[in-house]
């Protein structure tokens, strides 16, 4: 999504888009302090779901104990090389700790090798390894043609995923509107889209959504829902 030539797209009829963020906070250098505060925030505005590294979800879900928002966190984070036996510890433990939402990273460099059956495998053992969490399955659009993001998609709704996501956040680039097309249109919806990386304002928000995300993972909650708010 270009910078320089912002696109507005006409009003919408978001009723809470609140509803649609997960209020995501995994930069290497978060603190606990800051942890409580993702909380707070998330109770406050009513937002879907924190996602939070795995060394905060005890304190997490402690902090959301009685309220409406999920605790998520992240797998394989953000390369997504570990071993699937590495990654399925991680899903069993995150369950453990109370984790209603698992977002996971592919094996990027099997999928550019075409082992598209390998990676479907991984996420359908994470899947059942999340005993019933959400499982959001990052395939890092910014690395991937065409075909591949149809064939990573399609995979995605075999394993038995909630979700596809374009991007960790980490990666060259984030969220692209055609990118949450592409994925949306190949999912026809069997599963949810969730986009994420750079999405900073509600204008931002609204073009995902539109292009077919349901859900949207972004550090500017709180603004997107300043905004919202000034808008009404």
């Amino acid at each position: 999504m270009s910078r320089s030539t912002p696109i507005i797209v006409p009003e919408m009829s978001i009723l809470n888009p609140a509803r649609l963020i997960d209020h995501t906070l995994l930069k290497p250098q978060t603190t606990l302090k800051q942890i409580e505060q993702l909380c707070e925030e998330a109770v406050e505005w009513g937002f879907a779901a924190v996602c939070v590294p795995p060394a905060f979800v005890e304190r997490a879900v402690a902090c959301l104990y009685g309220s409406e928002t999920a605790v998520a966190s992240v797998v394989g984070f953000p390369c997504g090389y570990d071993s699937t036996t590495s990654k399925v510890r991680q899903t069993e433990e995150l369950g453990s700790l109370g984790c209603t939402e698992i977002d996971m990273v592919i094996s990027i460099g099997l999928a550019l090798s075409g082992e598209f059956a390998r990676v479907e495998d991984e996420i359908a053992q994470i899947v059942l390894a999340s005993a019933g969490a959400k499982v959001k399955v990052i395939i890092e659009c910014c690395y991937l043609d065409r075909l591949q993001k149809i064939a990573l998609t399609d995979a995605v709704v075999r394993a038995g995923a909630a979700y596809v996501k374009t991007s960790t956040g980490f990666g060259p680039s984030g969220a692209k509107v055609e990118d949450v097309h592409l994925l949306a249109e190949t999912a026809q919806g069997r599963i949810g889209v969730k986009a994420a990386g750079g999405i900073k304002s509600l204008n931002d928000l609204r073009l995902m959504s539109v292009a077919g995300a349901s859900r949207i993972g972004t550090s500017s909650g709180v603004e997107i829902m300043r905004q919202w708010v000034a808008s009404l």
